[in-house]
């Protein structure tokens, strides 16, 4: 069972993260074009049955923009720790560019929403089209709450976060692919923010959306405050005490950047990085047992041809980019958008029973609000 409780996030608790203002909605979706849609498995409780559950799952959709196949973007990754997957990444690396939506789900079901998104785009296509599609899908391991091995998500599971996609409010915490996901020790997540920069005369605007699934509870920090020491797992009792067997920070997380300015991918590449620099702030290390990967892409080229074995396209194609300039202006607003996304995913998790009785209980906002005072 998920216990239910009020979404709060960072700034209602007052807590703010740099200087930068964010956009209207603090999420990635504040990136014109770029839509977020869930779909949350919950099933059963007690005892685990291989098969049969409990069930703490889900799938989160990050679409770059309508038919990303028909009008891609450029992209660039970075891997911090490699103990995970985000498929399609050779082709970004190879290419520079994101030409799928991007699933994230859990572990096990990487190959279930990635044919899912293939026949999603075949269907868009048609049969007489002939292409290749190797959609990109990441992951976070969710088998401590949930029956993993269940391989409980299916492809209408996948077609329903497709049909839920949003450009608005982006919802958080226990949530899609988070479901089923701890971080820190306390429930964690799905967690988004934005950042808007203006060089006096452009704006451009930076989201992220994160997949917290890492950490261990003596690490976290929270605006530079060591919460996670001054609340132990004496005070909130960790998942893994549960399971001996499991060890605290040998979860993942995955961060996903959007950004309005015109990059090219080597830039993305830059983007990515820096979102790292975040999940050390929080204190995560990129643990030998943590699969922390990262992509980041641009929508403001928007004249890159589709993808096709069959199409014509130019010789040449005129394309825009910033000035190192206003690279620096981006790194800030990733690594800060990229730490409230993460500190949005604790404060909105709530606390989660999952199989076997395993609880992930959420950061309790008072006590939260005690570390951070008494500290400040």
């Amino acid at each position: 069972m998920q216990i239910a409780g009020d979404r709060v996030r960072a700034r209602e608790l007052g807590i703010t993260i740099g200087d930068l203002p964010t956009g209207p909605d603090n999420a990635i979706t504040d990136v014109a074009g770029v839509r977020v849609g869930h779909c949350t498995v919950v099933t059963g409780q007690g005892a685990l049955a291989v098969g049969h559950g409990p069930v703490r799952t889900g799938v989160t959709i990050v679409e770059p923009g309508p038919a990303s196949w028909r009008s891609p973007v450029f992209a660039g990754s970075h891997r911090l720790n490699g103990n995970g997957e985000m498929t399609g990444l050779a082709w970004i690396r190879e290419n520079g560019q994101l030409t799928t939506p991007i699933g994230i789900t859990n572990t096990h079901s990487v190959g279930t929403v990635r044919d899912a998104i293939a026949a999603r785009i075949h269907r868009e296509r048609g049969d007489d089209d002939l292409y290749f599609c190797l959609p990109v899908v990441a992951e976070t391991y969710d088998g401590i709450l949930s029956d993993i091995n269940g391989q409980h998500l299916t492809g209408e599971h996948v077609e329903a976060a497709f049909g839920a996609l949003t450009d608005g409010p982006v919802a958080e915490g226990a949530v899609g692919g988070g479901t089923g996901m701890i971080c820190h020790e306390f429930k964690g997540g799905i967690g988004t923010s934005s950042r808007v920069v203006s060089t006096g005369r452009q704006e451009y605007t930076t989201g992220v959306l994160v997949q917290a699934n890492h950490g261990s509870r003596q690490r976290l920090r929270i605006g530079g405050v060591p919460v996670g020491a001054l609340i132990g797992t004496d005070v909130v009792p960790s998942p893994f005490e549960e399971i001996r067997r499991a060890v605290a920070g040998s979860g993942s997380i995955i961060v996903l950047i959007a950004t309005d300015a015109p990059l090219l991918p080597h830039q993305c590449e830059r983007l990515a990085q820096r979102g790292a620099l975040a999940i050390g702030r929080t204190g995560g290390m990129g643990e030998n047992g943590s699969g922390d990967l990262l992509l980041a892409f641009a929508t403001g080229n928007d004249s890159l041809p589709g993808v096709g074995l069959l199409q014509s396209v130019p010789d040449e194609i005129a394309v825009r980019t910033v000035s190192d300039a206003v690279i620096d202006l981006l790194f800030e607003a990733v690594i800060d958008a990229t730490e409230e996304a993460i500190i949005n995913a604790l404060v909105a998790a709530t606390t989660t029973v999952g199989r076997d009785g395993i609880t992930a209980h959420a950061l309790d906002h008072d006590l939260l609000r005690s570390a951070l005072a008494g500290r400040s």
